[in-house]
């Protein structure tokens, strides 16, 4: 079977599953929203919590799986350069990410008011953004990476590899952007299963290709890249096919897809901070990753395999955050400021359980977790001490996030960026800038990460108990 046969299978399934589903339901009614107003506090705060929880994991395992089979089909040398080239592309790619937020907020208003005709030029606007985006970001990705790879000191002897990388991986970014902008659509009318069905497929099928093309055709990173680029064009080819068949205001018409001024600006409008705050952290992400690349290939390498797996500890953390904020949004609209404060506990506690046990799991199993991305022992050596610097301090990122979440709920979301900004921005660069340099070992920049979850943990202990969020404005 052909890749676009099995596209086209997909797709003609999806719609009669999609179909029988409808006639379940009735035609053109909306999927039912959760209302957090009335009730268990902890299960409501907890069972909304865990679909965005498995998304984000299977966002993370797709990135993983790259640097997993890499890193045991090619050597440490390649693996170094996927994460040396990691920072660089979630930087390049983050305005796009604000952007697809900002579509959500619009689209999630208007279809909310029951218009048509603007949810239509919204949801077109968006997908004709994601477009320009997309190519302007295959250029500029293709055409910059060779020389911002060098400003940040990547080792002479990964440069190659990552230049390799990139370049292929941005070849095919587009349907990356696509691809996000589309679920950020569904999530915002209330259909967040379909994107996270997607995704699962694309995770699945990213694996078999990466051991086809890195094992069996002995591609290197160029195959994970292209394996990347391939189950993002089929996600983007099945939920843009869901969103052209389903019969609803925010149908999709390929020829109506085109940027209306005034919906475009509206979405940037509100898409700007977002993107901006976005770009400031994976700006101060990628000046780590240039002082990790002084210490040498391997020290790259081991750092990289970590933060995957310090991936699958802070998403979860995310997710509790984003259930704060519609948990408080619903009750602070209501008038129910007494659940607002226990909804905050219960996420306070949720995320302090979760990231204290997952840290001592992480602590205990740190060898064997590291050695599923490398056999190299030096390399496992740097994963490993990386655990020892950052899983017994989890608990704080997991207190900022949850208090950020809560106080973002009663629309001050302004107080959690900046404290997140100075905290894991700020002063992670003057860091890197001016203490690092006076550490001979690896360790300078490992204790940055502790360092500014403490910052950020006490700047929003002190503004939840000192601010005024839970007053009206």
């Amino acid at each position: 079977m052909s890749l676009f046969s099995w596209c086209y299978t997909c797709i003609r399934e999806d719609s009669i599953l999609y179909g029988t589903d409808r006639r379940r339901e009735g035609m053109g009614k909306r999927q039912k929203t959760i209302l957090m107003t009335e009730g268990n506090i902890w299960k409501q705060i907890l069972w909304f919590s865990i679909p965005l929880i498995l998304g984000n994991l299977l966002q993370q395992m797709y990135n993983t799986m790259d640097s997993v089979i890499v890193g045991n089909f090619v050597g440490s040398d390649a693996l170094a350069a996927v994460g040396a080239s990691s920072s660089l592309l979630y930087l390049l790619i983050a305005f796009s990410t604000g952007a697809a937020t900002g579509a959500g907020v619009v689209v999630a208003q208007l279809y909310g008011a029951g218009d048509r005709e603007k949810v239509q030029d919204a949801v077109h606007t968006a997908l004709g953004i994601a477009v320009v985006l997309g190519l302007i970001l295959t250029v500029v990705g293709i055409a910059v990476s060779p020389q911002i790879l060098v400003w940040m000191k990547t080792p002479e002897d990964i440069m190659d590899q990552s230049v390799e990388y990139l370049r292929v991986y941005f070849a095919g970014v587009v349907f990356n952007v696509i691809y996000n902008m589309a679920a950020g659509i569904l999530n915002a009318v209330g259909n967040s299963k379909r994107s996270l069905m997607y995704l699962g497929v694309a995770s699945f099928l990213n694996i078999g290709l990466d051991v086809f093309f890195i094992a069996v055709l002995k591609m290197g990173v160029a195959g994970a890249a292209i394996a990347t680029d391939i189950c993002q064009l089929i996600s983007s080819i099945l939920i843009v096919g869901f969103l052209m068949r389903v019969p609803d205001k925010y149908q999709v018409t390929l020829r109506k897809i085109r940027i209306h001024r005034h919906m475009a600006a509206r979405i940037i409008q509100i898409g700007l901070p977002s993107g901006i705050q976005n770009m400031v952290i994976s700006l101060s992400n990628v000046l780590v990753q240039t002082g990790v690349n002084g210490f040498g290939t391997n020290a790259v390498a081991g750092f990289s395999a970590y933060l995957k797996v310090d991936g699958f500890n802070i998403l979860p953390v995310m997710s509790f955050s984003m259930a704060a904020t519609t948990f408080t949004g619903q009750n602070y609209g209501a008038g129910k400021k007494d659940r607002v404060k226990k909804g905050m506990w219960v996420t306070l506690a949720m995320s302090i359980i979760y990231t204290v046990v997952t840290g001592v799991l992480l602590l205990t199993f740190a060898k064997p977790i590291i050695s599923i991305f490398t056999s190299d022992t030096e390399v496992i050596a740097y994963g490993v001490l990386a655990t020892k610097y950052f899983c017994p301090f989890y608990f704080f990122l997991g207190i900022m996030h949850s208090l950020a979440g809560t106080v973002r709920g009663t629309g001050r979301t302004i107080p959690p960026m900046v404290i997140t900004l100075l905290a894991l921005c700020v002063f992670r660069v003057i860091w890197v800038q001016f203490v690092v340099p006076g550490f001979e070992t690896i360790r300078g920049i490992y204790v940055v990460y502790p360092l500014s979850w403490f910052i950020g943990a006490v700047m929003m202990i002190v503004y939840t108990w000192k601010g005024r969020w839970r007053e009206e404005h």
